[in-house]
């Protein structure tokens, strides 16, 4: 990662500029932004231009995608994978429509993101016939300031470059999530008759954040220290190895167990004894039975921290340390801040840095007896038939991948956490925030991106409905030579609705067996590793019989390592683990 450099300590005047977007992309290259991801629109056509033909299309260089919705989800994914911001280009109202779910994605996943929007002339006396009339809003974001973090539509060259260095900040600062700024086309084509100034503005990662009081950190350190039975809930953390190694030395000092989540990256190594077996989306029977035997708790940014609580009741007085930021970003439109948890003391800065304060501050009781190895993880359970299902897929692509450095981008709703031990942060990057269907192939796209050139090979096990509903965003990596490799639990439906058409129809005392009408993505069934091919990636498939799946993976890490990016899509039998299984019900209605 970057440390936090001033760029502009005295203000840089751009002498040559003739046109007003040729500082604008100026302000792009001086951020140092490697990339800006976009499909193309007129209302931003003067910055395109500065891009090409001024900056050579270089720092930043176009990333050409085929949805707006696909160039934010790739966005999206190098934020994962890096913790820094690429810039995104919007068209216009439309193209912020297009886009508004991917938005979503980033806002509830708390990832950086400068993205610029476009607009028909505000000046309603220079706007074209139809088009830019239909193109202009008087409040274009508007559509999305609910789940952005700021925004701004200015009018003139001066307050643009101003407003992106605003928005350039705000997007850098913790906790993260988009910012907007809308460009005005008429301001973008205004030729320059003199120099314009760029603002001060640095890059790389802020090393000035917050910390917590010595109070709290002090009280904190009490309450966890001198609890018989404390529980750390790994949530949104960095990807750091500096701040892994720091939460498994917390961990240790204070005899803790650990739970995890795969709504959100690696956080912890799961093959660590004082890991509880069974992480899922939904929180697991035998993390239930621990975090019921807690007295003390530290949240590390955990996702929805009350619901989790009430998931696993005590008895007992149990007190909840929570460090997180993210009220800042609570609002009322978006219900992503889940119920209220009753915690006794908030430690509000990131997760990394109060891992950090507290390492200072932490003390194991005299005689303690509390040590991490006494806490041994369930061993994992497989199934041991010739069924090919999702612990199949998982055990063959395991194995195939043992001697290799992978991160697993994206992992399919019915996973079984137990079924891969992540020990590195990024040997897994999380879900997508908003539950967006879709989102996955863009955020392999940008994850890969981030990757490449690197030892660590990108790798996605997606949904069949996921695939389908972005695969078109692959056709970037085809595009500018991005290894990845994608592969297709195809279980030929949107089945995590079938479940739920079946909890409604017992509820009711109805047919279950009809539970698959308007579900199954079958009869046809759609060529998933033809539309690969199709757009200039590798495809392989479909495989259909598990004997056959550990040459088909081969196939495709020697795709992927010669530099391709590759598609295998594999038939697998419909089901859930047992966590997510248990969580939809939970949540299904009953009579």
């Amino acid at each position: 990662m970057m440390n936090e450099q001033s760029h502009g300590a005295e203000p840089a005047e751009v002498v040559d500029d003739r046109w007003a977007s040729d500082t604008i992309a100026d302000f792009l290259r001086q951020v140092g932004l490697p990339y800006i991801a976009l499909n193309p629109g007129a209302s931003f056509r003067g910055l395109h231009d500065s891009l090409v033909n001024h900056l050579g299309d270089s720092d930043p260089s176009m990333l050409m995608c085929l949805h707006e919705e696909h160039a934010v989800a790739l966005a999206h994914g190098y934020a994962k994978v890096t913790e820094e911001p690429l810039a995104v280009a919007l068209h216009s109202n439309v193209g912020l429509m297009h886009a508004s779910m991917a938005l979503f994605n980033a806002w509830a996943d708390r990832v950086p993101m400068l993205v610029i929007g476009a607009a028909g002339p505000m000046d309603a006396a220079k706007r074209r016939p139809w088009i830019d009339w239909i193109h202009t809003t008087a409040d274009q974001a508007a559509l999305v300031r609910s789940f952005i973090k700021w925004d701004d539509q200015p009018l003139s060259l001066e307050a643009t470059v101003e407003s992106l260095a605003r928005a350039w900040d705000i997007t850098r600062t913790p906790p993260h999530a988009p910012t907007y700024v809308v460009l005005d086309s008429d301001v973008q084509e205004q030729r320059l008759t003199s120099s314009v100034s760029l603002p001060t503005v640095s890059t790389g990662k802020f090393r000035d954040l917050p910390i917590p009081s010595q109070d709290s950190l002090h009280r904190a350190s009490e309450v966890l220290g001198g609890a018989e039975q404390p529980v750390v809930l790994m949530g949104r953390v960095g990807r750091g190895e500096k701040a892994w190694d720091d939460r498994v030395r917390l961990v240790e000092a204070l005899g803790a167990k650990v739970i995890t989540d795969l709504k959100v990256g690696a956080a912890f190594p799961s093959s660590h004894p004082a890991h509880v077996a069974g992480p899922g989306f939904f929180l697991g029977s035998e993390a239930q039975r621990v975090l019921s035997q807690s007295d003390a708790v530290l949240a590390l940014d955990w996702v929805d921290l009350a619901g989790t609580l009430a998931q696993a009741p005590t008895k007992s007085a149990r007190t909840i340390v929570s460090a997180t930021q993210d009220t800042q970003l609570h609002n009322g439109w978006s219900k992503d801040h889940q119920a209220r948890p009753d915690v006794a003391i908030t430690l509000p800065t990131t997760p990394d840095i109060a891992v950090e304060q507290l390492l200072e501050v932490v003390h194991i009781r005299p005689n303690s007896t509390r040590q991490a190895d006494d806490f041994v993880s369930l061993p994992q359970a497989y199934d041991d038939d010739t069924r090919l299902n999702l612990g199949g897929l998982a055990r063959v692509l395991r194995s195939q991948t043992a001697k290799l450095d992978v991160c697993l981008v994206r992992l399919p709703l019915g996973w079984d956490g137990d079924d891969w031990d992540f020990n590195h942060p990024l040997d897994f990057l999380g879900y997508d925030g908003g539950g967006g269907i879709g989102s996955g192939p863009g955020m392999l796209v940008g994850a890969a991106l981030a990757l490449r050139g690197k030892d660590r090979l990108p790798i996605a096990v997606l949904g069949d409905g996921d695939y389908l509903m972005g695969a078109q965003a692959l056709w970037t990596a085809a595009r500018y030579d991005i290894p990845l490799l994608a592969v297709v639990a195809n279980n030929r439906s949107y089945f995590n609705d079938e479940v739920h058409q079946e909890r409604v129809a017992h509820a009711r005392g109805r047919d279950a067996s009809l539970r698959w009408i308007g579900q199954r993505i079958d009869d046809p069934a759609p060529d998933l590793a033809a539309l690969a091919r199709a757009m200039g990636l590798e495809g392989i498939g479909p495989v259909t019989e598990l004997d056959a799946l550990p040459s088909a993976v081969n196939q495709a890490l020697e795709l992927l390592l010669a530099g391709r990016p590759t598609v295998l899509d594999v038939v697998v039998e419909a089901g859930y683990s047992t966590a997510m299984t248990t969580g939809l019900v939970r949540s299904a209605p009953v009579e």
